[in-house]
């Protein structure tokens, strides 16, 4: 037979579904884990939303849409993006998309030529990578300061002739921290003054703790430059339905289409009756949910550090980025299969000697898991 793609083949598998497949496997086997290992709300998706789909479906919402999205789901996105995120967007600068992370490879495929270079901060999301790789391009890393993980003019050394866009993660997976002012604007900075493009990933944008989530492109002239991807699996409990979005530049939108519509087509039809629903309805779910993280989040960090470890600014999503003395892959491994709790390496996240934990579960489980990772470092 012959040989099958290089370039897929050289691509690791995501680590994070790796290690919950693994952990489910556990769990079949009679194994009582807990998996702290996913980023996916432990929360049933709020039930007007579901009958939004349902309601869809009875009407016979069943068939091919517009391959950018339904006009419905296009204006309520562009309109949330005006009023909320401070910067203008009309319905034909968005594509909806199988999730947000569909639309960050549509938009790598459009933006990027064999050879560019794009700037990855790290700790990274684990996909970013392999989407730059898959559309051609080349990954360069830049470590953020591991006591503030903001930015500083360090970042200039990374930009040469072949690079072409920096992504960005505010708030951050993995670490959960929020991308302050300054950080932001040397972002903007360098984008201006270097024509690059930028990549803002914000799906975490409703779930900040204490600090203020800031839109990329509301700075400046930077709408102009910057793909912002967004999507309703973290905010609105959606993980399941596979539905996000990008707001970009009309011509970066037009070669997204492009993409879509030779890859999967369109979003589910009647999904999208549903993300209308999710943004057009009572947003009190939406804060419930912020203000039930937020007491889980507090409870995690104060016995992380109570057991002596330090983590990272846990200022919004929901992970606990820990520091580990040892191999974090061993270490993981080991909480694995001695203490029963699946969690994320740093590796995964071009961050070794770090560990993520996940507190999307319920704090009964969080408060066994603490107990059982106290134990096993005792």
């Amino acid at each position: 037979m012959r040989q099958l793609s290089e370039k897929i083949s050289e691509i690791a598998p995501s680590a994070t579904l790796e290690i919950a497949d693994r952990a489910k496997k556990m769990q079949r086997e009679g194994i009582d884990v807990i998996s702290l290992s996913i980023g996916e709300p432990d929360f049933d998706t709020p039930l007007h939303i579901r009958d939004a789909c349902i309601d869809a479906l009875r009407r016979g919402e069943t068939h091919y849409a517009p391959s950018n999205g339904i006009p419905e789901l296009l204006s309520a996105i562009s309109e949330k993006i005006t009023k909320e995120n401070g910067f203008s967007c009309k319905p034909g600068q968005v594509i909806v998309a199988c999730g947000a992370k569909d639309a960050i490879y549509e938009a790598m495929e459009a933006v990027l030529n064999p050879g560019d270079e794009t700037i990855l901060l790290t700790p990274a999301w684990v996909s970013y990578e392999p989407c730059v790789r898959i559309a051609g391009g080349k990954a360069v890393f830049h470590p953020l300061s591991t006591k503030t993980f903001q930015l500083d003019d360090s970042i200039l050394e990374r930009v040469n002739a072949k690079t072409k866009m920096i992504v960005i993660n505010s708030p951050s997976n993995p670490s959960g921290a929020v991308f302050d002012q300054r950080s932001m604007k040397l972002v903007a900075d360098l984008c201006q003054d270097n024509d690059l493009y930028a990549m803002s990933d914000e799906i975490y944008e409703k779930l900040v703790y204490g600090k203020k989530h800031i839109s990329l492109a509301s700075i400046g002239d930077m709408a102009q430059r910057t793909i912002t991807i967004n999507g309703f699996s973290k905010s609105y409990a959606m993980t399941g339905w596979r539905l996000g979005y990008a707001v970009a530049p009309v011509e970066v939108i037009r070669e997204m289409s492009k993409v879509q519509q030779h890859s999967v087509s369109q979003a589910t039809t009647f999904a999208m009756w549903g993300a209308v629903a999710a943004l057009k309805g009572d947003q009190t779910c939406v804060e419930e949910m912020r203000q039930e993280f937020d007491r889980r989040r507090k409870y995690v960090i104060s016995e992380l550090n109570r057991m002596g470890f330090m983590t990272a600014p846990a200022d919004g999503a929901f992970y606990a980025f820990v520091k580990v003395a040892g191999d974090d892959m061993e270490i993981a491994t080991q909480w694995l299969e001695q203490a029963h709790v699946a969690a994320t390496p740093g590796t995964a996240f071009y961050a070794p000697g770090w560990i993520r934990l996940s507190y999307a579960t319920s704090m009964e489980r969080l408060k066994e898991a603490m107990e059982r990772i106290c134990t096993f470092n005792n």
